[in-house]
């Protein structure tokens, strides 16, 4: 084991644990500590912001997706040449789908299986004393958890700290700090949550400010002290297999939700990854074995995309003969149209028998577990893949039948969503992000 950490988690959604742990991270980094992040759960936008913070990439850990040697190959990448690990929740706490012990996909297995004492962030506005029984309770919930203390967030005035931390007295937790009631801390966001971190004006300003906060209202020292735990010794032979020697992957505002892991994995395979741009009009690279479109924001940006002649004429003459797959936001690219939100329709690349609309928002949400219908970039038929759906928009094509499918889907409970994605020659795609493979 190597690496102390701890986990910055919440009793719920929207208590400040992302501005915590941006703080906490910039703060630290600046005393000149190695600092690496990761993050539980699906989420692919907040590591972007860790790594804006800290200077090094930041993994995701999902107890429900990964299984026990793939997280542990991801838990040892977090933790390489760190001198603390800062991992942030999501959702609440205990938050998690039903599943078999220690594999739900909250937090708090992540906490447990490598011992990382919790930082419990509270959201203290419209409560005073109270917050103090939510606290206990958090405490108390799971044996195999510690928490380290509370961050007080979101407080009102000096008068109602007081009221804060006088009914936490009662409960034994330490208090770690606080942080005001301040608009200018929260980071700008669109409807898959946080605006992206290469598109937030000022970012590196936006840390230091949050890293100045935290130097002032947080007790630094303290929270080191807490840290504890490590992370395991994982196999890297366990991360991803590349689907090719050389993958061009889409990369620009529109393309960017390509988990950590996934490329690390393939790079630790000797593979390589080279980047393109669809909105700059920029074609695949001709001589890569793969081409790869993650998901993003293409109905931000569908006019361009439909404009981007080079790119869509280059991508056909790439799959003609070439694997090509694309996840969520690619799935739609690869589609025949896109309606945007203005109910505009634009033309896209037209290699899958799909078309898509964000016209009509209606949220996706949810872990996805497919098996293969055939052999294909992904794996042989029978592939079990597990992966995360999180969109709004819809199809506006029949649900395929099983010969053009992608995969048979059910969802984490193990409920039958049928038939989902798209398969046509060389071209795959689906609504979900994969996380992880087993073989048949």
């Amino acid at each position: 084991m190597s690496a102390a950490g701890i986990l910055v988690a919440a009793p719920r959604s929207s208590s400040g644990k992302t501005t915590v742990t941006l703080a906490l991270m910039r703060a630290l980094a600046r005393r000149g500590l190695a600092v690496r992040g990761a993050k539980c759960g699906p989420d692919y936008i907040d590591p972007a912001f860790h790594r804006a913070a800290t200077g090094f990439p930041s993994f995701n850990l999902d107890s429900f997706a990964m299984g026990p040697p793939l997280l542990d190959a991801v838990a040892r990448l977090v933790g390489m040449q760190a001198d603390l690990v800062v991992a942030e929740g999501s959702m609440g706490l205990f938050d998690g789908v039903r599943a078999a012990e220690n594999r739900t996909g909250a937090n708090a297995d992540i906490a447990a299986r490598y011992g990382w004492p919790v930082v419990l962030v509270l959201d203290v506005s419209g409560a005073a004393q109270t917050a103090a029984a939510v606290a206990l309770g958090c405490a108390a919930y799971d044996p195999r958890l510690r928490i380290a203390g509370v961050v007080l967030n979101k407080v009102a005035s000096a008068r109602h700290r007081r009221l804060v931390e006088a009914g936490l007295a009662r409960t034994g937790l330490p208090v770690l700090g606080a942080l005001s009631r301040d608009a200018g801390l929260v980071l700008p966001e669109r409807h898959l949550g946080l605006v992206q971190a290469r598109e937030t004006a000022d970012l590196e300003a936006r840390l230091d400010r949050l890293a100045d906060l935290a130097e002032a209202g947080l007790d630094l020292d303290a929270i080191l002290a807490a840290a504890g735990g490590g992370t395991a010794a994982g196999a890297p032979g366990a991360l991803p297999a590349p689907p090719g020697q050389r993958i061009a992957v889409a990369s620009d505002a529109a393309f960017s939700f390509l988990y950590p892991h996934q490329e690390a994995g393939w790079r630790a395979a000797g593979a390589e990854i080279l980047p393109f741009s669809p909105l700059a009009d920029e074609a695949p690279p001709a001589d890569c074995d793969v081409c790869w479109l993650p998901g993003g924001y293409p109905e931000l940006h569908a006019g361009r995309l439909a404009a981007a002649e080079r790119f869509r004429a280059g991508l056909a003459a790439f799959a003609a003969d070439k694997p090509v797959h694309g996840e969520c936001g690619g799935y739609m690219v690869l589609g025949e149209s896109l309606e945007d939100a203005d109910g505009v329709t634009h033309p896209m690349a037209g290699l899958l028998p799909v078309s898509t609309s964000y016209a009509k928002r209606r949220l996706h949400l949810g872990y996805r577990v497919a098996r293969l219908v055939a052999d294909g970039l992904l794996g042989p038929r029978e592939t079990r893949l597990v992966g995360h759906e999180f969109h709004y928009a819809g199809e506006l094509t029949a649900a395929p039948a099983e010969a053009e499918a992608l995969a048979r889907v059910s969802d984490a409970e193990g409920t039958d969503l049928g038939f989902a994605g798209h398969r046509r020659g060389h071209v795959t795609g689906s609504f979900f992000h994969l996380i992880a493979s087993e073989p048949a």
